[in-house]
């Protein structure tokens, strides 16, 4: 029998049998609960085994999972020398990795992501360096940055993304905004409304977030042009105009002057990892491949954002 396994599937059996609780092992693996049952059960479906035992009260091995355990762990091993050998002979362990990150975008994204990463790359630092809506790319258009965390779309025709997270859209009101006491909205009840929005150089991001897919033959009334949280938030409580953001915006950016109200109606946005496969260094290499290998999204992405 052929049968295709994955380097992740091995690592997330090997903590989970040896934590036999999904809650640690999760918070090891740096992936949410549910992700780590699924790949459990795809892996023992794979295979057509059992390699747990679970109940309401507690996870424990099967005889035939107890007996792969050591098995997986030995070759985990040995796959961690081969590539420590690579990274020792590449350079990889010592130098800075330059992250660029969009202002407000997964803020709580980029401390996980450089806690893990410098945690198994300790001779490798990673500068973060912020950017304002003026460019959404986070200094990868430019060349000022190696890996960035950013929020699609971008115009970056030859970058590769790796998906990290997903929110929803919500709407930045006056307090006094005659919508202001709702629970939701819809996209289409504030399409007249002032707005505030990013400067001209964010390009089709600032199209994104002013809706303009579904303006058709109504063009927005510009209210202001903010490059950052601080300032759009200020001239939002100032009654000058609406804006549209995200869900994690809502929890980080709130202020005296302002209500947000989700939207019901619109696609999920998304935050990213980019980088140029072409420009490399081996530093933002071994940063890329380490997301890669042990980032888990939950809820797939477009099919063309990668």
């Amino acid at each position: 029998m052929s049968a295709e396994v994955t380097l992740r599937q091995l690592r997330y059996f090997a903590v989970l049998g040896e934590e036999l609780n999904y809650r640690r092992a999760a918070e090891r693996l740096f992936i949410t609960q549910p992700a780590l049952s699924t790949a459990i059960k795809q892996l023992e479906h794979t295979f057509g085994v059992q390699l747990f035992t679970r109940n309401t009260r507690e996870v424990s091995l099967t005889d035939l999972g107890a007996a792969w355990l050591p098995q997986v762990r030995q070759a985990l091993a040995g796959v961690d020398a081969v590539v420590d050998n690579l990274v020792m002979l590449s350079g990889t362990r010592q130098g800075v990795v330059r992250l660029g990150y969009l202002i407000g975008t997964g803020a709580d994204l980029l401390f996980r992501l450089v806690r893990h990463f410098e945690a198994a790359y300790q001779d490798v630092t990673v500068e973060p360096i912020e950017f304002d809506f003026g460019d959404p790319t986070a200094g990868l258009a430019s060349g000022t940055t190696e890996v960035a965390i950013i929020r699609p779309p971008v115009d970056l025709p030859d970058h590769r993304l790796i998906m990290l997270d997903s929110e929803s859209w919500v709407a930045c009101l006056p307090r006094d905004h005659r919508l202001a006491h709702r629970t939701e909205v819809a996209v289409a009840e504030l399409l007249d409304d002032p707005i505030v929005c990013a400067p001209l150089t964010a390009g089709t991001w600032r199209d994104y977030w002013m809706a303009m897919d579904v303006r058709g033959n109504r063009p927005p009334t510009i209210a202001a042009v903010a490059a950052t949280y601080e300032a759009e938030t200020t001239s939002i409580a100032r009654g000058l105009g609406i804006s549209f953001t995200s869900s994690s915006v809502a929890r980080f950016y709130d202020r005296p002057g302002i209500v947000y109200v989700p939207i019901t109606d619109r696609p999920p946005s998304y935050t990213a990892l980019a980088w140029n496969p072409t420009v490399l260094t081996p530093q933002a290499e071994a940063l890329v491949s380490h997301v890669q290998e042990h980032w888990n999204f939950g809820d797939q992405p477009p099919a063309d954002a990668d």
